[in-house]
């Protein structure tokens, strides 16, 4: 697990754009797995700034999502399909056709949730998985004491989640209760996981995920079983991490050739 600190999110969301157009540059078609909430914006605003500008070519990218939340409507403006298409797809002028997500609107959850699992296998795995991280540690809606080897299904949010997600909704009573998300076993599949987390509220959730026990308590614990796990915090989230001296010192020292 590589872990790198920068000055805030806005460098944070640059570093990952170069990895991912660094991706895309030697696998035009590769499966780019994206995550949603208000953490990875800056990374598809940097992605969008080079699509723009004419030096990053998108046009035969994959866009695949980590969740979906049950029962919404198709077309909800706050169901994670709606929020990629309008933060992720549209600003980088990929078509819906290159875009895999879950149904959470199926009245079969349990085999909706399957059928995407084999979706994501079919369609050659992903490349390179982006992650946030709650702050009670979960990663994709894998809540504390998910198993460690979860394939993709429906999972019932905690309280805490529904409450730091209320701010997408009117009122804390719109937020679902229940989500598909892809399992830690499904994240884990991907080539690469790219774990961004910004402020201090999200302090204690990376500590324990890079410096504590693996634990199914702290979900995100799992990167660390992953041969190309990369974490990227800016100096808020990073001000519980025993070992920041270090990882700083790593990182200055890491070879130019060498890629996040």
């Amino acid at each position: 697990m590589e872990i790198v600190i920068v000055p805030d999110a806005a460098a944070g969301g640059e570093l990952i754009a170069t990895a991912i157009a660094e991706l895309l540059t030697g696998k035009p078609d590769a499966l780019v797995g994206v995550a949603t909430g208000s953490t990875p914006l800056p990374i598809y605003q940097a992605l969008a700034t080079r699509v723009q500008g004419g030096t990053l070519d998108v046009s035969r990218a994959r866009i695949c999502q980590l969740d979906e939340y049950v029962g919404l409507p198709k077309g909800h403006p706050e169901s994670y399909r709606s929020v990629v298409l309008r933060e992720v797809l549209e600003p980088l002028g990929i078509t819906e056709d290159a875009f895999l997500g879950p149904d959470g609107s199926a009245e079969d959850i349990a085999a909706a949730a399957t059928a995407y699992d084999q979706q994501l296998a079919a369609a050659g795995g992903v490349d390179l998985q982006l992650l946030g991280i709650g702050t009670d540690g979960h990663i994709g809606f894998n809540e504390p004491c998910s198993s460690l080897a979860s394939r993709t299904r429906i999972k019932t949010l905690t309280e805490q989640t529904r409450v730091d997600n209320a701010r997408f909704f009117d009122s804390l009573d719109e937020v679902p209760h229940h989500v598909i998300t892809q399992g830690i076993g499904t994240i884990l599949e991907a080539r690469h996981l790219v774990l961004l987390a910004t402020g201090e509220a999200k302090a204690e959730a990376v500590a324990q995920a890079v410096e504590g026990p693996l634990s199914a308590l702290v979900p995100a614990s799992a990167l660390q079983l992953h041969p190309h796990a990369t974490v990227v915090v800016d100096e808020a989230a990073a001000t519980r991490l025993k070992l920041a001296d270090y990882f700083r010192a790593t990182y200055a020292a890491k070879p130019a050739w060498q890629s996040i």
